[in-house]
């Protein structure tokens, strides 16, 4: 037996791996059932934090967030959900980060963004997506004197901060990591509460100018037991 290997940790924050799987018809459901039963109390008990969904349409049956300090950790969880027989149809890689424009946040709030305790309570709506910033000849973000991009981020920020109570958002940077340079998971307790945020938001500058979105994910949040139950 090899010996484990040395964690991989980022300097500051934690890696969420957030991976989406589909079903097959031709499954054994009961070894399916007790195997992702199996990987998530085994990813538990070293530390993984997993938030277990149930996804909307065509895209994916079912959706897993771990988060964990170690990115070997993730991968054991990956390995496990794989290894149980679920299908890995899309995934997402990203860290827990700062924004270079959050330097005078309260220190509770900078924790809670680098170090998050998931799910929060009374909010099952749930939604992923990724983002980046355009690089278009006339809309080039990173061409914008960094005064600039601060006022707008300020301004977007604003904005979220009237629906603080009614949604939790997470945004998690995958700048050479991913495919987009962000990803944003959102909980809510009403469905309709991710539409408008992500709709009220887009009239910002930052994002109405200079944002390009990936897939948009959308599922119910419930404990691994109960999702089970109603999926297989």
């Amino acid at each position: 037996m090899s010996d484990s290997p040395a964690p991989v940790q980022p300097s500051v924050g934690i890696g969420v791996l957030h991976l989406f799987g589909k079903l097959d018809p031709g499954d054994d459901r009961s070894q399916l059932e007790r195997g992702i039963k199996r990987a998530v109390k085994d990813a538990e008990q070293m530390g993984v934090q997993v938030v277990t969904v149930a996804v909307l349409g065509h895209k994916a049956d079912m959706a897993f967030m771990a988060l964990h300090t170690d990115l070997w950790e993730l991968r054991d969880f990956q390995r496990d959900l794989q290894q149980a027989g679920l299908d890995i149809v899309d995934s997402y890689v990203s860290l827990t980060e700062l924004s270079e424009y959050a330097a005078g946040l309260p220190e509770e709030t900078k924790q809670a963004r680098l170090y998050p305790q998931l799910p929060p309570e009374g909010k099952p709506a749930w939604c992923f997506y990724p983002m980046s910033k355009r690089r278009n000849p006339d809309q080039n973000w990173y061409e914008l004197p960094f005064e600039r991009r601060q006022e707008l981020m300020y301004e977007h920020g604003a904005t979220g901060r009237t629906f603080a109570g009614r949604v939790l958002q997470l945004i998690t940077g995958s700048t050479g990591i991913d495919d987009y340079e962000w990803g944003v998971t959102l909980f809510c307790e009403h469905p309709d509460d991710l539409k408008e945020v992500v709709y009220t938001m887009r009239y910002d500058q930052a994002s109405a100018r200079y944002a390009e979105f990936g897939p948009f994910y959308v599922g119910m949040v419930a404990p691994v037991d109960t999702l089970l139950s109603q999926l297989l």
